[in-house]
């Protein structure tokens, strides 16, 4: 399961091993905002509350745009952030910039 936290409501999906958290957030119509889905914009930016564990690494994409400070707190890029496992319990929340 994962909860995806959008600015005023919460949304549920079931967790798909291979795909990003931005598909699972487009698919459930949550309230995720996002623009390129490859990894420059950063409006998929979230921060992961529970569950990294279940997420692969961060890719080159995430490398590039955000800071090593931001990774280590935990924020990724939604659209990078993609799901190992189909028995995950994430939970995390929309957090761009701006």
């Amino acid at each position: 399961m994962i909860t995806l936290i959008g600015r005023t409501r919460s949304t549920d999906a079931d967790a798909v091993k291979g795909r990003t958290l931005l598909q699972h957030a487009v698919e459930t119509k949550a309230e995720w905002g996002y623009n390129c889905s490859r990894g420059t914009c950063a409006r998929c930016r979230c921060h992961v509350d529970q569950g990294m564990e279940h997420l692969e690494g961060v890719t080159d994409a995430e490398w590039d745009r955000l800071e090593p400070e931001e990774l280590d707190q935990g924020f990724r890029l939604s659209c990078q952030a993609v799901v190992n496992s189909d028995d995950a319990v994430i939970v995390v929340r929309h957090k761009p910039y701006f």
